[in-house]
């Protein structure tokens, strides 16, 4: 046996060799890596001298041989128990020093050996320790798997596999050798190539663990093809047992059956063989399950998101959508098409993109089929094979776009909000599984901020509608209030037209209400108050409030006390609006022959009452508590419902208050709490 073993350490040798050459130039510096380089250095040399010493057996190269094998050993051991390390926390000591102690009765048992001999020992130690090492290997291993976490093992799991494969073959070879008395020439023999075939194991685990900081990949192709040829000999093997069957249970006819069933199986082999379909699917499964991926994927993930949360660098949420999707396929740029109201996806954004009008129908077939389908549709590939998009018609407007390569739909849920138009990329750019499975799922974040940028742009137009419409109730019932003027004077103008004085308060009365359209007519023109906050004198306001009403019954009566001024900071045509407005529904609600009183309090140092009071027809209880300063609630027929509601919106705007003390049949009572300016107090 000593050619097999010669060649068996030979390969192992020149495994080891190769396999450490990969690791020295893969190793990132982590500890991990580091020990399993010196690990897989010390078997190389063992397999050489072991090789060599098989080729021509010499006592030194038999002890060199032992005692590397005794420095490998301490060397896997180191390996595990570095793998082990952040699982044990404390409890790392007691493996380590077993370890060590098994180590150390290898290294005794060999230098008893040398000295002294043992072949007059019923027992030999060098027997016992090489036992003794493969049992607490095999514990190592299993102390490893079990304290990885379950969903954790995926890494570690291989090279536990082969570590512990190589452990129990040891522990069969010394086991037999132990009890025998004699060590199996036939197994020692094929000891150097049974641990050379772990090394694919141990390098899988090193691609999947990143804590070994291994930059560890296997070519594709060459798993492709020992996968392919692999597969190849089970089927032939499982052709072969079937004709085996066939031909020992079939009789007379057994040896024709036996060779149709072979010819039939090499027939089916090669159709599999050259299959592009079923090449391609066993390309994909071993790229998506035993590769690392070609991105790195949280770095990706990161820097889209950023790009999507933080439109900056003087580009809109558009351009960070087409900056993010094509940076990742290393495109230039490209063009956002986005939904519009009225069906539409018009071109809402671009980046190194010329600008295009054209609108797409969200109905039309083109639209119909990115919702449908969602696919990514690579327009070089469309051109040359068409037949794989089947349904897929492309509008004039993009096939006659030269530089459009991808695209991307946009969807969320199962609605389509828009589509990205990406560029031909900077330098080839090989469109994969791997790459659509990450289009797809960065279009689906990329839909989700667009849709809720549209979300929120629709809100805030909404809002911009809501309030100009407020704004415009508001208008038109000041409006209203300035038409009754106006009719009320044209009712009285019949009667008193040849009167001087009625002419003059007329003339007055038509540039007031004129002067106030204007000013209306301003503030909606520009969605704002033109009329700024400032200190008021709502006695000399007071004063004006009841004069614009002196031409209706029953007249205002003002009292004002001793008051000769009182300053509060308010805008004054609002505020002489609202109480104008208070005023002129007491009007409303009393006969000629009542009472209408407008009355100045004092309420502290701080506030000031405005009170309006009058005996006319009163509400009841439940509406001034349920309806009253709900908008469009009125018990007048001819009114809007909308001057309370302003009146109590504007006073706790300025920090004051309105409170409504009413009864049917006996009147109103209208408290305006005011907050006096500081420079008053």
């Amino acid at each position: 046996m000593a050619e097999v073993a010669t060649w068996s350490y030979g390969l192992a040798a020149f495994a080891y060799f190769f396999f450490g050459l990969y690791i020295f130039f893969a190793w990132r510096g982590a500890l991990p890596g580091g020990v399993l380089f010196g690990a897989v250095a010390v078997s190389f040399l063992w397999a050489a001298l072991s090789a060599a010493n098989a080729n021509e057996p010499q006592l030194v190269l038999a002890l060199g041989a032992a005692g590397l094998d005794v420095l490998r050993s301490g060397a896997w051991y180191g390996f595990l128990i570095v793998l082990s390390r952040p699982l044990w926390a404390g409890r790392l000591r007691w493996p380590a020093a077993l370890a060590a102690l098994v180590v150390l009765f290898q290294i005794g048992a060999l230098a008893f050996e040398a000295l002294v001999g043992s072949d007059a020992l019923p027992l030999r130690p060098l027997l016992a320790a090489w036992l003794a090492h493969a049992i607490v290997g095999l514990m190592l291993v299993e102390q490893l798997y079990r304290g990885v976490p379950g969903t954790s093992r995926w890494g570690i799991k291989p090279a536990c596999l082969a570590l512990a494969a190589g452990y129990t073959f040891e522990l069969y070879l010394f086991a037999d050798a132990f009890l025998f008395a004699r060590i199996d020439q036939d197994v020692w023999a094929v000891r150097g190539i049974a641990h050379a075939l772990l090394i694919p194991l141990i390098a899988l685990s090193g691609t999947r663990s990143p804590s070994w900081t291994l930059r560890m990949s296997v070519s594709r192709e060459i798993v492709f093809h020992s996968t392919a040829l692999a597969g190849a000999g089970l089927y032939l093997l499982v052709i072969a047992g079937a004709a085996y069957y066939v031909r020992y249970f079939g009789g007379d006819w057994g040896r024709a059956l036996q060779m149709t069933l072979l010819f039939a199986g090499l027939v089916l082999l090669g159709a599999l063989l050259f299959s592009g379909a079923l090449r391609a699917k066993l390309r994909v499964l071993i790229s998506k399950h035993l590769f690392s991926y070609r991105y790195d994927y949280r770095n990706e993930w990161l820097r889209f998101t950023q790009a999507l949360s933080s439109a900056d660098h003087g580009l809109d949420l558009g351009q960070s959508v087409i900056r993010a999707l094509s940076d990742l396929v290393e495109s230039p740029g490209g063009g956002l098409w986005l939904a519009d109201t009225y069906g539409n996806c018009t071109m809402h954004s671009r980046l190194n993109h010329r600008q295009l009008q054209v609108a797409e129908p969200l109905q039309s077939p083109f639209c119909r089929f990115l919702t449908e389908r969602e696919w990514i549709l690579n327009l070089e590939e469309y051109r040359v094979q068409p037949s794989r998009y089947e349904g897929l018609v492309l509008p004039e407007w993009l096939s006659g776009l030269e530089e459009a390569w991808l695209v991307i739909p946009l969807k969320t849920g199962d609605r389509l909000i828009g589509f990205v138009v990406l560029s031909s990329p900077r330098t080839p750019f090989d469109i994969d599984w791997e790459v659509l499975d990450l289009l797809k799922t960065a279009q689906r974040q990329a839909a989700g901020y667009l849709d809720r940028m549209l979300a929120a742009e629709a809100l805030l137009e909404a809002r911009k509608f809501d309030s100009f419409n407020r704004m415009s109730a508001f208008v038109v019932h000041d409006l209203k209030n300035l038409v009754a003027q106006l009719s009320l004077m044209l009712k009285n103008a019949e009667r008193h037209r040849d009167n001087p004085e009625f002419q003059k308060d007329m003339l007055e009365t038509v540039a007031h209400v004129e002067s106030r359209m204007r000013g209306l007519m301003t503030q909606l023109q520009e969605k704002r108050s033109i009329d700024p906050p400032r200190v008021v004198d709502v006695v000399a306001l007071l004063r004006t409030v009841r004069d614009l009403k002196r031409r209706q019954r029953p007249l205002v009566d003002l009292r004002l006390g001793a008051a000769v001024s009182c300053e509060v900071t308010a805008h004054p045509e609002r505020l002489e609006r609202i109480i104008g407005h208070v005023v002129q529904n007491a009007l409303d609600a009393t006969n000629e022959d009542g009472s209408v009183s407008v009355t100045l309090e004092f309420a502290s140092a701080e506030r000031v009452h405005v009170v309006v009071e009058d005996n006319g027809c009163g509400m009841s209880s439940e509406f001034v508590r349920d309806r009253l300063s709900r908008p469009f609630q009125t018990t007048k027929a001819s009114g809007m419902g909308i001057g309370v509601f302003e009146t109590r919106q504007y006073l706790e705007e300025i920090g004051g208050t309105l409170r409504y003390d009413s009864e049917v049949g006996v009147g109103t009572r209208v408290t305006i709490e005011l907050p006096m300016s500081r420079r008053d107090l």
